[in-house]
């Protein structure tokens, strides 16, 4: 694990499984429009959570690129899930400012329910293929650029599959939060 503190939060790496995060409040979901169960992190989350949070993110679907809803964590060991649609690169334009959305309306969110610890996956790498470098500096640059409003956040964990996601995360991380701008 690595993290670092900035203004007096923790921004943290993890690899592992998105779905097994005890210790967090609430788990994002890389979903799809339709909030449905899918492949990647989208149909782990589902598999995990149960067939009931299918029923209750149906009356909130479709949702647009950018865009984040939150529901209960049912059978996931979290209280909340907040479900957003990342960009499909190179198709939803522009895709860097939809993806900062996704980081900024799911913190918005957490901030609205007084959630103090949250955990992302790396939002539209898989399918999305958003490559993963561009994806982490679109990430850590809007979390750096929120946590100064943050009131209720106190630790954003990213976590990550693969050791090659970790790779670049890591690296990004330490470029984006150890620069002035």
């Amino acid at each position: 694990m690595k993290k670092i503190t900035f203004k007096g939060r923790i921004v943290e790496l993890k690899r592992g499984d998105i779905t097994n995060q005890p210790d967090v409040d609430a788990v994002v979901n890389a979903a799809n429009a339709q909030l449905r169960t899918g492949g990647g992190v989208a149909g782990a989350i589902h598999r995990a959570a149960g067939p009931e949070l299918t029923e209750e993110t149906r009356s909130m679907a479709p949702i647009k690129p950018g865009e984040a809803v939150i529901s209960g964590g049912h059978n996931l060991p979290n209280k909340y899930i907040i479900h957003c649609l990342g960009p499909v690169y190179g198709r939803d334009k522009p895709e860097d400012k939809l993806l900062g959305f996704c980081y900024k309306n799911s913190l918005k969110l957490a901030e609205d329910h007084e959630i103090e610890r949250i955990a992302f996956p790396a939002i539209s790498t898989g399918a999305f293929g958003y490559p993963m470098d561009e994806a982490a500096n679109v990430a850590f640059k809007t979390i750096k650029a929120s946590i100064p409003n943050l009131k209720w956040v106190q630790l954003i964990r990213f976590v990550l599959w693969g050791e090659e996601a970790m790779k670049t995360h890591k690296k990004i991380m330490e470029q984006v939060f150890e620069s002035n701008g």
